[in-house]
C-alpha cells in the first residue's frame, strides 16, 4: 500500500511538467491494440458491455455468462539450454472459463481468427441467451481487443477489464486452467 502512495505522489508531482493529466480518461482507440498490452485501459469497448466483479458475479452465479480467459500461454524461454527441465507457472482463472490464449492480440493471423469466430458462434449457438465475457489481467489490452473483435462479429460481449486480479480482489476463487487452444 506504501509503495502505491509513493508512485501516487511522485506521479501527482511530475504531472504538471511531465504534461500528465491526472485522473484522465484513456480514448478508445479506431482500430485494435496492436502493442504494449499492458497499459492503463479505457472505461469502454465499443460494441459491448464493460462488467466489473459484482455484476460478473452475478452473471456466473445466475449461469448467464460464458467466460473466455485470452491470457497468452507461457512460453519457453527462447535462449533456455535444450534438455533444461522448464515448468510454466499455474495459471489460475474465473472457474467455468475456457482459456484461449493469443485471440486477444491486435492482429491475428487469418487461420487463428477464422477458428476464434468460428468457436465463438459455436458457443453462442449451444448456449442462447449467455453474454460472452473476455478478460486476462487488470490494465491488459488483450481483453479489449477480443471484445471488440467478437462485438464486430455480431456476437454479444462484455469486457471484464478488472481481469483475473478484480475477480481475486473482490473475494472470489480462482481455478488452475489449461489452455484451450481455440481448435
Amino acid at each position: 500500500m506504501i509503495r502505491h502512495s509513493r508512485r501516487f505522489l511522485l506521479l501527482a508531482g511530475c504531472a504538471p511538467a511531465c504534461g500528465i493529466l491526472l485522473g484522465a480518461a484513456v480514448p478508445e482507440p479506431k482500430a485494435y491494440r496492436l502493442d504494449d498490452y499492458r497499459a492503463p485501459v479505457p472505461d469502454t469497448v465499443r460494441g459491448a458491455s464493460v462488467l466489473h466483479a459484482a455484476a460478473l458475479h452475478d452473471l456466473v452465479r445466475r449461469e448467464m455468462a460464458i467466460l473466455i480467459d485470452v491470457l497468452p500461454a507461457p512460453r519457453r524461454p527462447a535462449n533456455m539450454r535444450p534438455g533444461t527441465p522448464w515448468m510454466p507457472v499455474v495459471h489460475r482463472d474465473i472457474p467455468g472459463s475456457l482459456w484461449w490464449p493469443e485471440v486477444g492480440r491486435g492482429e491475428l493471423p487469418p487461420e487463428l481468427e477464422q477458428r476464434f469466430r468460428h468457436r465463438l458462434l459455436e458457443l453462442v449457438a449451444a448456449r442462447p441467451g449467455r453474454i460472452v465475457v473476455f478478460y486476462c489481467l487488470r490494465d491488459c489490452w488483450m481483453s479489449w481487443n477480443a471484445t471488440r473483435r467478437a462485438a464486430s462479429y455480431g456476437i454479444r460481449a462484455a469486457w471484464f477489464p478488472d481481469g483475473i486480479e478484480g475477480w481475486a480482489d473482490a473475494g472470489h476463487a480462482l481455478q488452475e486452467q489449461k489452455p484451450d487452444l481455440v481448435e
